[in-house]
């Protein structure tokens, strides 16, 4: 008798991503043992199994919190007689049902392939005897096991609020383990349902294309971070950990009405599941998918258009940017103001927009003050934006 449907299932999504880092891993000690100067730590993602969400990148929307003065670790080199290290993949675990039903999965398939597996747990210290608690996941993950397993405290910040503030000191916190063990990946245990929240939330930002493509299932630096199960709702993840009796830990603050992503789990999506009837979470998984694909080509031609918008000196043509069309003129716009010097968390839709009338609506107006301290202003036919 096989495995309960919902341990198949999260087993199953498991197995794929790994079979993709095992082929990357393959290839990139390949050419690092061949001496090609093109081997870098991180080979390309190889295209997912059948039925697998499309594992893409996204470098826009979730920053990468690279370390100042640390490059992605490259595997050691070995001799041709030598057999190369197994890859290292981590998951990141709170203790709650995704995360543990994640970190058993892993534990799970991770042996069966030659992979070595370990885990993380990040105390963001917001909650009374938070730092027991990650001690206990900790534990826990060895039980399975996996190793190297560690706890890692840090400080939330106020910037951006506190769930931003909280979401950075856990990227930097994991970015900086993956780094410190040489891990190959890091596993994240988003679901459908956290897709379709995401989906919501940039939705209500009026954000743009790009914040309704959600969370891609490969992300951060390198392609670090891999998400296996947006393919798969909530529940079969608590489903899981029920059936193999692991221990979950329901964080108060995914109840507490204060957060914005709560109220929207608790409150907005069973109302629009109310109004509009089941399969909510299912449109919306599916509209940031195909969100992503348009918004992908867009940026491949924004990146393409933008060398020739631009004159001898560098400096943005505003006739030449006048005659793009408007979804590629503020993706170059966008990226100008970034290389600049303005936050990509901090810059919205509208800061582009003001930034876009100078070229649309040019009526001799002055300069436009974005976030970071950056300026941008139009000079002779020329939009100048810097550090002001």
């Amino acid at each position: 008798m096989g495995p309960h449907p919902a341990v198949a299932a999260i087993r199953l999504a498991v197995r794929r991503v790994l079979h993709d880092i095992l082929t990357e891993h393959s290839r990139t000690t390949d050419a690092l043992a061949s001496g090609s100067p093109r081997a870098i730590a991180y080979a390309t993602p190889a295209m997912p199994s059948a039925g697998a969400p499309r594992a893409t990148y996204d470098t826009a929307h979730e920053p990468s919190y690279e370390l100042p003065g640390r490059a992605p670790q490259e595997p050691p080199r070995t001799s041709p007689h030598e057999r190369p290290p197994s890859p290292l993949v981590l998951v990141a675990c709170s203790g709650g049902a995704d995360s543990m039903a994640l970190a058993s999965a892993l534990a799970f398939e991770a042996p069966k392939l030659g992979i070595r597996a370990g885990g993380v747990t990040v105390d963001h210290g917001l909650q009374p005897g938070s730092d027991l608690r990650a001690e206990e996941v900790v534990q826990r993950l060895r039980e399975l096991g996996l190793e190297p397993v560690e706890s890692i405290a840090v400080t939330v910040g106020r910037a951006g609020g506190p769930e931003a503030a909280a979401r950075d000191a856990r990227y930097a916190a994991l970015d900086d383990a993956a780094e410190r063990h040489g891990a190959h990946a890091v596993l994240l245990g988003h679901t459908r349902d956290d897709q379709a929240e995401t989906v919501l939330l940039g939705l209500a930002r009026g954000s743009g294309i790009r914040s309704l493509s959600g969370m891609a299932a490969v992300s951060g630096a390198g392609g670090r971070y891999r998400r296996p199960f947006l393919g798969l709702d909530r529940q079969t993840a608590r489903k899981a950990c029920m059936v193999q009796s692991l221990p979950v830990w329901d964080d108060p603050h995914n109840a507490d009405p204060a957060y914005t992503r709560s109220r929207l789990r608790h409150e907005g999506l069973p109302a629009l599941e109310k109004a509009l009837g089941k399969g909510v979470v299912e449109a919306l998984a599916r509209t940031a998918q195909l969100s992503r694909d348009d918004a992908d080509a867009l940026d491949a031609w924004a990146g393409q258009a933008e060398a020739a918008v631009r004159d001898s000196a560098g400096l943005l043509e505003c006739a030449k940017l006048y005659a793009l069309p408007p979804a590629v003129r503020r993706r170059i716009l966008r990226r100008a103001a970034i290389e600049a010097g303005a936050p990509a968390g901090a810059l919205f839709a509208r800061h582009i927009e003001e930034v876009d009338r100078l070229i649309t609506g040019w009526r001799g107006q002055g300069a436009i003050n974005l976030p970071g301290k950056v300026v941008a202003q139009r000079q002779g036919g020329r939009l100048v934006i810097r550090q002001g």
